[in-house]
């Protein structure tokens, strides 16, 4: 027998699902269920039947929190849980924030490290360069393998072999080693991670500032540079007269 929907409050969760999937329409449903496995469809498709009707509170209710916990989930991949948190407290509010985190954190398995794949492996390497090799091993074996391969091959040479023989022998390394090394580089790069970087300097601003300065003061800084750096000084004449 059909039964009427509940209140947000009172839904388990393939209730809150099957819900959310007649607020969606038949059309996003069937995109989602390709991605399901067959028991998980043969239960929703259960409950969707077994659902009368949903008010428009509670369908509102439950996009809402879907939304919520979508922009959670991409918070904590661009940048771990409390990078998650702050932006959802200034969106949502405090109380609402810890109660999604809270949520999420209980079911969600964030993979570690996660907060570094937007990072520039060159602000990484700043940071891990001089950890002990065991520590370094255990970050990059968390690292995209692009990442990992621009930061071993920064390294100093004495460290690259060293580093590589810990990553191919590491096995198993323990939860909580895991978390303590993740929260030291979390707070080293906090002020980093995500942060948008203008590029600034190099060839082209040089040649802008000797174009503006003196004849007396250019002169004098490409005769420097002649001596000291002549190929520098070279390319910056190639790109001051074209």
């Amino acid at each position: 027998m059909a039964r009427p929907s509940k209140n947000q409050e009172e839904m388990r969760g393939v209730e809150k699902a099957a819900t959310l999937l007649i607020a969606l329409g038949p059309e996003k449903s069937a995109k989602i269920f390709k991605h399901l496995k067959e028991e998980e469809i043969e239960q929703l498709t259960l409950e969707i039947a077994s659902i009368n009707s949903v008010s428009p509170q509670t369908k509102e209710a439950v996009l809402n929190e879907f939304y919520e916990v979508c922009l959670a989930q991409q918070y904590i991949a661009e940048g771990g849980i409390t990078y998650a948190k702050d932006l959802l407290e200034k969106a949502l509010g405090e109380e609402k924030a810890k109660e999604i985190i809270s949520n999420l954190t209980a079911s969600l398995q964030v993979k570690p490290f996660e907060f570094i794949r937007k990072t520039e492996p060159s602000q990484i390497l700043t940071f891990i360069q001089d950890e002990h090799p065991q520590t370094i091993a255990l970050i990059l074996s968390y690292m995209s393998p692009a990442q990992s391969a621009m930061i071993l091959s920064a390294l100093a040479p004495d460290r690259q072999a060293d580093v590589t023989k810990r990553i191919a022998a590491m096995d198993r390394t323990s939860p909580d080693t895991i978390k303590e090394v993740e929260k030291v580089l979390e707070s080293k790069l906090s002020s980093l991670v995500n942060q948008d970087y203008t590029i600034i300097g190099g060839v082209d601003a040089v040649v802008e500032i000797l174009n503006t300065v003196d004849r007396a003061t250019e002169k004098h800084i490409m005769e420097t540079l002649e001596i000291e750096e002549p190929e520098l000084a070279d390319e910056i004449r190639k790109k001051m007269f074209v």
